[in-house]
């Protein structure tokens, strides 16, 4: 009985260690990055669509899209900035 338990902790030990922390920092940096948005941050959010910002309010941002369109998303939908894309698509 005692390996059992024993087996038990450490199952839900690797499991908290190889996923749940993981996705807590993920959740912590993303939070992060929408907080630290500024005004002509090139963004794109989680519907693909690559914009600048150029307005934030407290929960919207105004987004230039591009030919003179613009549109207003939730801030929690502007998904990463569009330059880190950018970067990761050269290397």
């Amino acid at each position: 009985m005692d390996t059992n338990l024993i087996f038990l902790v450490l199952f839900v030990a690797v499991m908290y260690f190889f996923m749940f922390l993981p996705q807590i920092k993920k959740q912590k940096k993303q939070k992060k990055f929408i907080a630290e948005l500024k005004k002509g941050d090139k963004v794109v959010t989680t519907g693909g669509i690559h914009g600048k910002v150029l307005e934030l309010k407290d929960l919207t941002a105004s987004i230039d899209i591009g030919g003179g369109t613009k549109m207003k998303k939730n801030r929690a939908a502007i998904s990463m900035e569009a330059t880190a894309l950018e970067n990761n698509a050269t290397e």
